[in-house]
């Protein structure tokens, strides 16, 4: 079989000098892989007895060649020192036992000067080549560094597919991300299986290689009892109680605010497909600012930044589409303040890599749109130190893993940020109070660094984010600035 595309991954950010490794995977065509499992089968694995929801029509898929070897030229700029053919030798490569497929690390890569660098894989033979992700290259070790997630996956347990050992498995070995959470729907989850869910999470805790967040969804969209919409839950710690919309002491939004102060933990709650009809959020029930410290603006539902009309290229179009008022913008403009996660949802048990979209049969699934991703500023790979990351804002949320944007240093009454993307940076906007307060546009098409400025001094009422639109259409929203008073963290 010849490869239909590379996947290749690198740390968004280095010093000059130090040493970093490329994580690739050769794709082909996409394929069911059967549900299979006797006594003796042991969990993860790629086939399983949890690959297909009867009920939802949703079967896990893959997209890897299922053997391949073969060699990868690598393309890199100015100062790339590491090998210049990467090697799939057929055997030693996969993430299972006995598994061939071509997935592996290769390095290790050092950069010799300082800026963005771009690197290129291509395959000898095919003319398949793939991008990896933009690399920001510091000329001493950085404070701190980038590290992508996605924070939002459902398992089989409710109304997804695959064992919890499966998706953190496929999460860090397939999706190649830093750090994700597993947030079932607790109304379909016993407090026996939560133990189980608990102590799964902490085994596939690895700080500095990949961190899990215990996570679970409180689940509230029914009318009948107030509708205040979803939220996901996550725990600094590893202590972490289970919490339904159908418990009586939990089963209004009200009331998940009071049990949370009584637990007394650190605790993050973070309101989800806002802008839907049937699933979104009620802003009219209030905001507490002690734990919605963010808000997923985009998932495989889409955006729920702003209306279609407003610039939104992914607007919400599944169970009744988008319904006004439910925006991330009128968030904003009640003066909640909130930072920007991107987040899956993902059902198809491949979280960092689904193929939702690939399963356009499942009721539902041909309006969905590629998973989103949390891109989060923090010293160190930790679960304490992305908490608090996501906790104080210093995230961002992209449409696609390795997107870069932050904002600039700049004195008072300068806002500005840099962007880059391998396809080029095609727009960068500025939104002040809802409304478009600046936008740069490139002089020419292709650029993959562009940095923008603006003189736009904030009052203390106003809020300012960054929208970013690739020459590919994908989308990075940086969490908003507010103005006035230094605010509480």
């Amino acid at each position: 079989m010849e490869p239909t595309g590379i996947l290749a991954v690198a740390p968004s950010v280095l010093a000059v000098g130090e040493r970093f490794e490329i994580r690739v995977k050769v794709l082909g065509t996409v394929r069911p892989i059967p549900c299979k499992g006797q006594y003796q089968t042991q969990k993860p694995r790629l086939e399983g007895p949890f690959n297909r929801n009867v009920e939802r029509g949703i079967q896990f898929l893959d997209h890897v060649l299922p053997e391949y070897a073969g060699r990868l030229r690598v393309k890199g700029d100015e100062g790339l020192e590491g090998p210049d053919v990467l090697v799939f030798d057929g055997r030693d490569q996969g993430v299972f036992p006995g598994d061939r497929r071509p997935i592996r690390s290769f390095g290790p890569f050092r950069f010799w000067t300082p800026g963005f660098h771009f690197i290129r894989l291509e395959a000898e033979t095919g003319g398949v080549e793939g991008q990896v992700n933009p690399i920001l290259v510091l000329p001493a070790p950085p404070e701190e560094r980038l590290y992508w997630g996605d924070p939002h996956w459902q398992t089989f347990f409710s109304d997804g597919i695959r064992c919890p050992e499966e998706l953190y498995a496929f999460a860090r070995d397939e999706g190649f991300l830093d750090f994700g959470s597993i947030t079932d729907h607790m109304e379909a989850v016993t407090d026996r299986q939560w133990e189980y869910f608990r102590a799964v999470t902490e085994d596939w805790n690895q700080p500095g290689r990949f961190v899990t967040l215990q996570g679970q969804e409180w689940t509230h969209h029914d009318p009948k009892r107030g509708a205040p919409g979803h939220r996901n839950i996550y725990f600094r710690g590893k202590e972490a109680p289970i919490l339904r919309s159908t418990d009586p002491d939990c089963d209004t939004l009200e009331k998940l605010w009071r049990k949370l102060d009584a637990i007394g933990l650190p605790a993050l709650a973070i309101p989800h497909h806002c802008a839907n009809v049937l699933m979104g959020v009620d802003w009219e029930q209030g905001w507490n600012p002690r734990y919605e410290r963010g808000v997923e603006i985009y998932s495989i539902w889409g955006s729920s930044e702003c209306p279609g009309e407003a610039g939104n290229s992914r607007p919400i179009r599944s169970l009744q589409g988008e319904q006004t008022g439910r925006h991330v913008r009128d968030a904003l403009r009640r003066g909640y303040r909130l930072g920007f996660w991107g987040g899956g949802d993902i059902h198809d048990g491949r979280p960092g890599d689904e193929l939702h979209t690939a399963q356009p049969d499942v009721p539902g699934y041909a309006v969905l749109y590629p998973q989103g991703f949390t891109a989060v500023w923090a010293p160190a790979l930790t679960r304490e130190m992305l908490f608090d990351a996501l906790a104080t804002r210093r995230c961002y949320a992209a449409t696609r893993r390795g997107l870069f944007a932050e904002w600039k240093k700049l004195p008072a009454g300068r806002l500005g940020v840099r962007a880059a993307a391998t396809e080029g940076v095609a727009a960068i906007e500025l939104i002040v109070n809802g409304e478009t307060a600046g936008e740069l546009l490139p002089e020419r098409k292709g650029l993959q660094v562009l940095e923008a400025e603006w003189p736009v001094a904030l009052g203390r009422h106003d809020r300012a984010y960054v929208r970013i639109r690739t020459a590919n259409g994908e989308w990075m929203w940086l969490s908003p600035r507010w103005g006035g008073t230094k605010e509480d963290v």
